[in-house]
């Protein structure tokens, strides 16, 4: 299916490894003019000499400032929100500075640079925001109470954003990951191995026997469902949580 942005311009935000290499990856195969956004600057072999790579630590508010100016000079159509997790660990005891570094860390920067790129898609008529979360958002997820409680706070921003600015012909919808063979994923479930005295390949047992897919996802199977809602096809779907988790969540 031809999703009809080919020529569009898009911003992929942690586009080095992982979710946001592979969101990158499957705009560029739709035509798509990316900017892959990385702390390091750096993209994976199979985006070399295809997107334009640019470095930012989101951390860092200044230089996110600046950047947020180089958006409104020079717009994007399509903006996929993607940001790294907070360290692990449980929601008693954690300190006031835990929380405002999480929230720093992940949301404040996310909801600046899609400010940004709202102007133009506001004077464009058109615009997609895609904001990775985390199926955590509607199962919380133990041992990631900053992860949780962050994400949660996105979701609320993301459903009110929606509202906002769909007369304006802009769409805004998160997609929540389930267990997807990422680093970051298996990062986590070196940490649980390590913490429980299990084997690596235990762990990864049994977290695929609570998947009844049998399975974790493929990158760039979660990257098709992201692209699917940067699509013309997808202009009424709004305000939406799209689950790709091979079934894990059961609420309805």
């Amino acid at each position: 299916m031809d999703f009809g942005i080919a020529g569009k311009r898009a911003l992929v935000l942690g586009a080095s490894r992982g979710l946001g290499a592979a969101c990158a990856e499957a705009l560029v195969a739709e035509g798509v003019q990316v900017i892959a956004l990385s702390r390091s600057g750096n993209v994976p072999p199979a985006l070399q000499g295809k997107v334009t790579a640019k470095a930012l630590d989101l951390s860092d508010a200044a230089a996110t400032a600046a950047f947020c100016e180089e958006l409104r000079a020079g717009p994007v159509d399509i903006l996929v929100n993607n940001c790294g997790g907070p360290k692990a660990g449980p929601a008693r005891g954690q300190s006031a500075e835990a929380w405002r570094a999480a929230f720093d860390a992940m949301a404040t920067p996310v909801f600046a640079l899609t400010d940004a790129a709202l102007e133009g898609m506001a004077a464009a008529k058109w615009g997609r925001i895609v904001t990775i979360g985390s199926s955590g958002v509607q199962a919380p997820i133990p041992g990631l109470a900053l992860s949780n409680g962050v994400r949660g706070a996105m979701a609320g921003w993301s459903k009110t954003l929606a509202a906002e600015v769909a007369p304006l012909g802009i769409t805004v919808n998160m997609v929540l990951p389930g267990r997807i063979a990422t680093d970051r994923v298996a990062e986590l479930d070196a940490i649980k191995a390590k913490a429980t005295g299990q084997e690596f390949e235990a762990v990864q047992a049994a977290s695929r026997a609570t998947i009844p897919a049998g399975r974790y996802g493929t990158p760039a199977e979660f990257a098709a469902m992201v692209a699917f809602l940067c699509s013309q096809q997808a202009g009424y779907v709004t305000g939406a949580m799209m689950r790709v988790d091979g079934g894990m969540i059961r609420g309805l």
